[in-house]
């Protein structure tokens, strides 16, 4: 671990390393909230276009579309649930990193939220991972898809952009997906996994919160409605939103107002009847 915030940060960004990148990423929250890693001017030069972090060699990334579904009824089917699950962990590391690396002239108090998330996202990867294990499988042992760095890369150039598209969108879908995927395992008897998402449901709460904080302090300082600026986000960028059914409460638990959560779903519905029209 160096001695300063931004090559500490960058050198838990670039590991490929699946043991020690879930490391790295928590060592930098002890280490910030210990006082030991200042922001000094020794920063690495800021690229542009954003690279890509560092990854295993597996999971081999496909097309989202092309990534096949098993049944959970058998433990291959299980374990490639918890797979996907544990590569969005995976990139979620990333996409926290990242926002800290990247975005330098936000205040203490961002790269404290957002290492705190890296943190947390290491924890929930390490969890799942030793479920796989349980399971008989690891890491690797099926693909995966790159659409949530993909993100990152549309969202480089601005923080609120970021803040917008990644924990209110991205982030957010899981408050949504979680407890139905609960419901199916539970049936099944798999208790184990059900505990691992009961974490990981809390904490994402928190962070879609972070980021709800952080979308509407940097609209409000840039004299910016935020409902609207989102909603044209959404088009801009083409952002599915919906994809089931809404998690009223965890969404209003994370920070999402009625108003808010009315728009998005008139939002969603009239882009599919566009679409159905197309």
């Amino acid at each position: 671990m160096t001695s300063s915030l931004y090559p500490a940060v960058y050198q838990a960004l670039c590991s490929s390393d699946i043991d020690a990148k879930p490391r790295l990423a928590s060592l930098c929250h002890q280490q910030w909230l210990a006082g030991r890693l200042p922001r000094a001017a020794d920063a690495l030069p800021l690229p542009h276009p954003l690279p890509a972090p560092g990854r295993p060699a597996r999971p081999q990334l496909v097309s989202p579309f092309e990534v096949q579904r098993q049944g959970l009824g058998s433990v291959a089917g299980r374990a490639g649930l918890i797979h996907a699950i544990a590569h969005i962990e995976f990139n979620a590391i990333n996409l926290a990193l990242d926002a800290v690396w990247r975005f330098r002239d936000m205040p203490d108090a961002f790269v404290e939220d957002w290492l705190r998330v890296a943190a947390e996202e290491a924890k929930h990867f390490n969890m799942l991972r030793e479920r796989l294990q349980q399971l008989g499988f690891d890491y690797g042992d099926f693909v995966g898809h790159n659409s949530l760095w993909q993100m990152a890369v549309d969202t480089d150039h601005d923080v609120m952009v970021r803040m917008a598209l990644v924990p209110r969108v991205l982030e957010a879908r899981g408050l949504d997906a979680v407890p139905p995927i609960q419901k199916k395992l539970a049936a099944l008897g798999d208790s184990a996994t059900v505990a691992i998402l009961d974490q990981i449901f809390e904490d994402e709460i928190g962070h879609v919160q972070i980021g709800n904080y952080w979308f509407t302090t940097l609209c409000d300082a840039r004299g910016i409605e935020p409902l609207a600026c989102f909603r044209q986000l959404l088009i801009d960028y083409e952002v599915d939103t919906l994809r089931g059914a809404y998690n009223w409460e965890a969404r209003r638990a994370a920070g999402f107002s009625e108003f808010e959560l009315a728009m998005l779903e008139d939002f969603a519905v009239t882009r599919r009847r566009l679409s159905a029209g197309a």
